[in-house]
């Protein structure tokens, strides 16, 4: 995931969280809850789906602006890779970020929203550099 890629992020969730109706913030509340509470027993794959369904949620609340939405579509399987890469040492981290996005939304502070995504980013590709997982499928940190 490259700079830039991080830095759009950032601005399509501030872009989803502006956007966001009672409906979508209920639908990214259940699925933030059901990502969260995946039991370790889980293939570490299927709880970083469930993770990265939440960017595909964002990337839905701004269907109606194709910048934000391409945007946070064409990191969904970037952002996979790189969870997958970094493994389930990334669990709590990732949980904790999740509810930290989602408490902003809820709290309507897209800027808070928008840094807790970039922060989010940074601290995976800083482990996958760390653990040396950064060259694996591709992914540029």
């Amino acid at each position: 995931m490259d700079e830039e890629l991080i830095c759009w992020c950032a601005m399509a969730t501030r872009a989803a969280c502006v956007r966001m109706t009672a409906r979508h913030l209920k639908t990214l509340q259940d699925s933030v809850g059901q990502a969260c509470c995946l039991p370790a027993r889980f293939a570490w794959d299927r709880r970083v789906a469930a993770h990265v369904q939440i960017v595909n949620l964002l990337a839905d609340v701004t269907a109606d602006h194709p910048v934000p939405a391409m945007v946070l579509t064409e990191a969904v399987g970037t952002l996979y890779d790189l969870m997958v890469a970094v493994g389930p040492a990334a669990d709590g981290m990732i949980k904790s970020s999740r509810r930290r996005l989602l408490a902003l939304i809820c709290a309507g502070d897209a800027e808070g929203a928008a840094a807790e995504m970039e922060h989010h980013l940074r601290s995976l590709c800083f482990m996958a550099r760390v653990s040396g997982t950064a060259d694996l499928g591709g992914i540029a940190v």
